[in-house]
């Protein structure tokens, strides 16, 4: 008699075994492996699903391997995905990726899921299913194996409620498509935020025409199949998203806010001693970080660098990116600017530039291709952060009390930086713009003329997303239900 056949019989309670299964992007794969180790910290055993995509540059430039060896419970698997570039695609593959998902990754992990490596037949049975809330595949094959299920959604809640979970109600409205040019119309349709949300500012692929467009089509999916699982699981806190998480209760009764995850991670590995030495590096990046910017950051006063980033997808043409140049040396503040391989779309050369602006960058600035993020906004050189808002980006930047100057790019990056100049004020948003005079006085406002107003603002919150990781915080008594929830869940004999 085979194992399962054992356990059938003896109607043996399963073990808990999650499998976490994140979009094949760089942020999703980040936050989603840092729930991994938190869940291992608790002694549940994780299955971490990547597509191979993905997974060849994480291998290629983290310590992740050896880093989880530490956890007997947690095992990588990966997943043919057809998608043959060999580094990460920019955010205008996003639709190519996920079409290459649905047609070589779903079937396959159906029949793993169905009767292969992590089926009910298997020697360790998958218990509970964290899937991307994107993946509403996974949430149907959850269903079909009678696996419960707890969505993953890494973009904000404030772009979740707003733009993905309420898509349905704003075209039933008539707010999308767009009738008219004003972009400025108020956006009345969705509770709570009736006086706050232009369309502007809802996410990206609401400015499309066409509702068959595959983006709207991926995400009216998500719309139906993500309140039909057991639990969501978003990277905020209590505080943050006060205004809108009552309404999306209504919705999807059983929330588990458990950020900022990258700080309640953090916190959980440096109470265990045994995991963390002083060598131990926690990087998930699918980029070569350069570490020299922060002996360059050592050399500066305290809240007088702007950092300048466009995080892991967005894209900026060669005319975006002289304007943006022309605005941060035009401030006269030192800066650091990521400059991701592949992130200037167009033919851009260095002669291209004029002579005076790289020579003043070469007195001011520090230009590298990709950096350690928690740890540069983190520095106390670092007084502002011009970023694409992407939500690790816009949250990283909370936690460590860094105003912001936001200039989205796609998806939930519009939404958020409406909430960044609005509603939490901690900077101003610069969308749907992009001028070397409105660049220079945004970093001018930020870092000098109303320093003091965002500094307050932005203290108040950091103090607040610290309160929430504490022992009693809101997060972290969200993170020990999520674990009760996944062993009581798993403990339904089958």
């Amino acid at each position: 008699m085979d194992l399962n056949h054992q356990v059938n019989d003896a109607k043996i309670p399963l073990q808990p075994h999650v499998l976490i299964f994140p979009l094949p992007f760089q942020g999703p794969v980040n936050c989603a492996l840092k729930l991994a180790e938190l869940l291992c910290l608790s002694g549940i055993h994780v299955t971490f699903l990547n597509t191979e995509h993905i997974h060849r540059p994480l291998l290629r430039h983290t310590q992740v391997v050896s880093r989880f060896n530490s956890y007997p419970n947690f095992r990588f698997e990966t997943v043919p995905d057809g998608v043959e570039h060999e580094k990460p695609v920019s955010g205008d593959r996003f639709m190519e990726v996920m079409e290459a998902v649905d047609t070589v990754s779903r079937p396959l992990f159906r029949e793993m899921m169905v009767s292969g490596s992590l089926s009910s037949r298997s020697d360790r049975p998958v218990t509970v299913m964290i899937p991307d809330a994107c993946f509403s595949f996974a949430v149907d094959i959850a269903l079909e194996t009678s696996t419960p299920v707890v969505v993953f959604d890494t973009v904000s809640p404030c772009c979740l409620w707003t733009s993905y979970l309420n898509l349905p109600t704003l075209i039933q409205a008539g707010d999308v498509p767009f009738k008219g040019d004003d972009l400025d119309e108020l956006i009345k349709s969705v509770p709570g935020t009736e006086h706050i949300m232009r369309r502007r500012d809802l996410a990206s692929f609401c400015r499309t025409n066409d509702l068959s467009d595959p983006v709207i089509q991926l995400i009216l999916k998500e719309a139906r199949t993500a309140p039909q699982a057991q639990g969501f699981i978003i990277n905020t806190f209590e505080d943050l998203d006060a205004l809108i998480l009552p309404h999306m209760k209504k919705l999807c009764p059983n929330i588990y806010p458990i950020g900022p995850l990258h700080s309640l991670h953090k916190a959980r590995l440096m109470a265990n001693t045994t995991l963390v030495s002083s060598d131990t590096t926690l990087s998930n990046s699918v980029w070569k970080e350069d570490r020299s910017c922060l002996s360059w950051l050592d050399k500066h006063p305290p809240k007088t660098v702007l950092y300048v980033s466009i995080g892991s997808l967005a894209t900026m043409t060669v005319n975006q990116l002289l304007e943006i140049w022309h605005g941060v040396v035009n401030s006269e503040k030192p800066f650091l600017w990521v400059r991701r391989p592949g992130s200037i779309t167009g033919e851009y050369d260095e002669s291209q530039i004029p002579i005076e602006l790289l020579e003043r960058t070469k007195e001011i600035g520090c230009i590298v291709d990709w950096a350690p993020q928690e740890d540069v906004l983190a520095h106390p050189a670092v007084g502002g952060f011009l970023t694409h808002s992407g939500w690790n980006s816009t949250i990283e930047s909370i936690v460590e009390g860094v105003p912001m100057i936001c200039w989205p790019y796609f998806v939930d990056q519009q939404v958020n930086s409406r909430f960044v100049g609005e509603v939490w004020k901690l900077g101003i948003d610069m969308k749907d713009t992009c001028d070397r005079v409105i660049v220079e006085k945004a970093v001018r406002d930020v870092m000098g003329t109303r320093r003091d107003m965002f500094i307050q603002c932005a203290d108040g919150w950091a103090n607040l997303a610290k309160e929430s990781i504490a022992e009693m915080g809101s997060s972290s008594m969200s993170l020990s239900r999520l674990i009760d929830d996944i062993k009581a869940m798993s403990s339904t004999t089958k």
